[in-house]
């Protein structure tokens, strides 16, 4: 393959070969590896477990708005990163969010964050993850449960969970979290590929999420905030993000708040019935806020996979098995962040172009 693949998200390819590649997951890395190899002219479809494409960049849609669920906002360090959301989701999918952000330090004084560009999918997040994927093969609400690679023909085969073969290719990409790659892999014939997950990625944590309808604002002081010293660890007016002011002429519209509970209190409340979480959660925002105002309607989602923390240890950024034609990609192999999911997709692709050319 004579390929010139850089890390900017824009690919000019010759191909001597098209190959077929499997996707399994279609969040932010899943995605941006589907279109940077479809872009090199190859045969690429995703496989979601989920209704539709969105990974943690999940949105609720509601009467009159729409309700952000899993990731709040996004940075953009990495300067290809934008432009390439923009090319690829859309021009109006990705807007700046200028809402007035604070952090609660231990002792219960406030600061607010540094200045800095934040951005969000309009009108709700999942407008990117949509974008993105419409010119994809996205197999929705299909989870593949076994992977066996035929070393005679080097073909992968895939499998759902009622062991329906779901194709064969030559490549697979795993974007899933890391426990359920690395429960994938095990039932699979690349169980030894699994041990590989033991030392190269971070710990996930698990986050119990509750959205809120208020009749009014209850907390005008900042539009998001990080929390100390309590059940919760994130809050945000997600009303004040653009495109999600009220669409409806409806009185009883609302005004929208989503709660996020640290990973400690979720571990400790994993299994509690979610009306018991909202409950707890409301109690905690009302003793932040000061406003006891009644909620008119609530949401919940419980995330056993919410975010990466590699407590300060360097990520591989990706991991490509070159002899097994496998690769895995995601936000866990690259610090975090939404951008992170985004690095980490372009540094596989290229690590796949580079292989081949090897």
């Amino acid at each position: 393959m004579d390929q010139n693949n850089s890390s900017n998200g824009t690919v000019s390819t010759i191909n001597d070969t098209i190959r077929s590649v499997a996707i399994v997951g279609s969040g932010v890395a899943g995605l941006t590896a589907g279109v940077l190899l479809k872009a090199q002219g190859h045969d690429v479809t995703l496989f979601e477990k989920s209704r539709g494409p969105g990974g943690r960049m999940s949105t609720k849609r509601v009467a009159g708005t729409s309700v952000d669920m899993g990731g709040q906002y996004f940075t953009t360090r990495n300067p290809d990163f934008l432009p390439f959301l923009r090319r690829h989701a859309g021009e109006q999918t990705v807007v700046p969010w200028h809402g007035l952000l604070g952090y609660q330090q231990d002792n219960g004084d406030w600061s607010e964050f540094p200045a800095e560009q934040r951005y969000v999918g309009a009108p709700r997040m999942t407008a990117i993850t949509r974008g993105l994927s419409a010119g994809l093969n996205v197999q929705a609400q299909t989870r593949v449960a076994r992977l066996h690679r035929d070393s005679q023909v080097k073909k992968w085969h895939l499998q759902d969970a009622d062991g329906q073969n779901l194709g064969a290719f030559d490549q697979v990409i795993i974007t899933a979290p890391p426990a359920q790659a690395r429960a994938l892999l095990e039932d699979s014939s690349a169980a030894q590929l699994a041990i590989e997950l033991n030392t190269a990625v971070a710990q996930i944590l698990p986050c119990w999420a509750v959205a809120v309808k208020f009749s009014t604002n209850p907390w005008p002081r900042f539009q998001g905030a990080r929390v100390a010293n309590s059940p919760l660890f994130w809050v945000a007016d997600n009303t004040s993000k653009p495109g999600r002011e009220n669409a409806s002429d409806e009185p009883a519209a609302g005004h929208w708040w989503v709660l996020h509970a640290t990973p400690e209190w979720t571990n400790a409340h994993v299994d509690d019935d979610p009306q018991q979480v909202v409950d707890a959660l409301i109690a905690a925002f009302a003793e932040l806020s000061g406003n006891a105002e009644p909620a008119l309607e609530t949401l919940t989602h419980r995330w056993l996979y919410a975010r990466s923390d590699a407590g300060g240890e360097p990520q591989p950024g990706h991991l490509w098995f070159a002899s097994e034609q496998l690769g895995l990609a995601g936000d866990w192999l690259a610090g975090g962040r939404i951008e992170g999911a985004y690095n980490s997709a372009v540094g596989l692709v290229d690590a796949i172009g580079g292989s081949e050319q090897a």
